[in-house]
């Protein structure tokens, strides 16, 4: 029996990951499947464990008021030690380019541990862009012994680093494993999918314009935090007062934080009021979004 451990601390970790525990789990003849969490997004991060029934076996709990990438580091690379002695597994996975996923590689390569990594091979090949997550993945991708890509093109970039073709293996995205999970969970459950169209209400949006509006078409937008900042963000709502005007049968709707930082792009670009298409609303947790997609 192979014992293998699940790392992560973010909540799109959590959810690309869930898929991968939930795999394992059915198999309790063929693997030991430890899963232990980081708590680097702590709040967002319980909400997509609820969602798919998995309970760490361990939670290092790092986060602080204040910190920084340093601390994240030193917490987390010192949390694994011990945990990664205790256990001593025979491969540890992690995902993505995550600060989670660049300390638990170096920490199981001093232990001389095996890592996997999924969602390999993404790159910019600049790397402040994104920051600090391209060099995380980079990093991260070193140290791995296998690789998980989700696309050809990951694989590639792989191969043009020198990475030995028999350690990459072409998966896809488990983000669609979560979603198609998901989706499956509120089909099933009527007083679920009413319930979340009362909190998307509540968040600003009422989706029963789609059903009483005959032909009403739904863009769902979302976007990195960093994109919420800055000039990126001008653009993005530039672009999205374009569509806005052009395409009056579509409802545009956008998620995002109420930051007066990422408001006031907004309210440059649109003044005090929007297309009566367009919806700026709360963020949203998984299961609503999805609902809504």
């Amino acid at each position: 029996m192979k014992r293998v451990m699940l790392v992560f601390g973010t909540r799109p970790e959590a959810i690309k990951m869930a898929p991968l525990v939930q795999e394992f789990r059915k198999h309790p003849d063929q693997y030991e499947t430890l899963v232990c969490v980081t708590g680097q997004h702590r709040e967002m991060l319980d909400q997509v464990l609820n969602i798919f029934g998995i309970v760490p076996d361990y939670d290092l709990n790092i986060m602080k008021p204040g910190q920084d990438l340093y601390d994240v580091t030193v917490r987390i690379l010192s949390g694994m030690r011990d945990i990664l002695t205790r256990t001593r597994s025979d491969v540890v996975l992690v995902h993505g380019d995550t600060t989670t996923s660049m300390t638990v590689a170096l920490a199981a390569f001093y232990q001389q541990i095996p890592v996997g990594h999924v969602e390999a091979g993404l790159r910019t090949h600049n790397i402040y862009s994104p920051w600090p997550e391209e060099m995380n993945r980079q990093i991260t991708g070193r140290i791995a012994t296998y690789h998980f890509s989700p696309t050809s093109l990951s694989r590639e970039n792989l191969l043009c680093e020198g990475i030995d073709k028999n350690r990459i293996l072409v998966t896809g995205n488990t983000v669609i494993d979560a979603l198609y999970a998901v989706v499956n969970k509120i089909k099933d459950d009527l007083p679920l999918q009413l319930s979340l169209g009362k909190e998307l209400k509540a968040a600003g949006y009422d989706t029963g314009r789609l059903v009483t509006e005959e032909g009403r078409r739904l863009v769902l937008i979302t976007g990195h935090r960093r994109e919420n900042f800055g000039d990126g963000f001008l653009h993005i709502c530039r672009a999205i007062k374009m569509l806005s005007k052009k395409y009056l049968d579509v409802d545009f709707v956008y998620p995002m934080h109420l930051n007066p930082n990422v408001r006031k792009p907004i309210k440059e670009v649109f003044g005090e009021n929007c297309q009566s298409n367009l919806f700026f609303i709360e963020p949203l947790e998984y299961l609503p979004f999805v609902y809504l997609m």
